[in-house]
This record gives structure tokens, sequence and C-alpha cells, in this order.
């Protein structure tokens, strides 16, 4: 039998596949950030109350199936996850721009 989660008025088992690509499909994802982008998304997730299911990394593309609670829309979830992601790996680039070197 399946395991439900549930809220206070509800018994839920919603999972989303998403995928999600760079513009123009660039082949960003590799080498270091591909070994910290999933422990970055899971850390995200749980900020909104989502776990990440299972996830590939390929080189132009990110694969995730994702459980997110009916209270949060997916769209805002991975809104987040995408926004926030992207700020911290533009921290952790080695070839920072000046203005964000200022703000670490």
């Amino acid at each position: 039998m399946k395991e439900y989660q549930s809220l206070s008025h509800v018994r839920w088992d919603c999972k989303y596949h998403v995928v999600f690509i760079p513009k123009k499909r660039k082949k960003r994802i590799f080498g270091a950030l591909r070994k910290h982008l999933g422990e970055i998304f899971h850390e995200l997730a749980g900020h909104k109350e989502a776990k990440i299911v299972e996830g590939h990394i390929m080189v132009d593309h990110v694969h995730m199936c994702i459980s997110i609670p009916p209270k949060y829309a997916i769209s805002n979830v991975m809104e987040y996850i995408k926004g926030k992601s992207a700020i911290v790996i533009a921290r952790r680039s080695p070839n920072k721009p000046p203005a964000l070197q200022e703000v670490i």
C-alpha cells in the first residue's frame, strides 16, 4: 500500500517530473559544478517542504522527480529552486564579477 503524506485536511501523494534547460541549451553543467548541484537542489527543495525523489543532471539539462505539497504551486517551487541555485552557483564561481565579490 502507498504511504501518503498528510496536511491538516488532506492526504496526498503528488509527484511531478520536471525538466529544465539552460538558455540556448548551453552545455554548462559539468565538472565540480555538477557534483555540488544535487546538494544545492535538495537543500533548496527542503526550504519549500518539497522532496526530490529522483534526479539526473545531464550536460545541458536537468531531470527531476519532485514531490511537492499541494499548498505550494509547482511553478513557485521551481522558480525558487532555479533562482536561488543560480545565485549560489554565481557566488561559488571562480571568475566572479566585481559586484558579486563585494556581496560575499
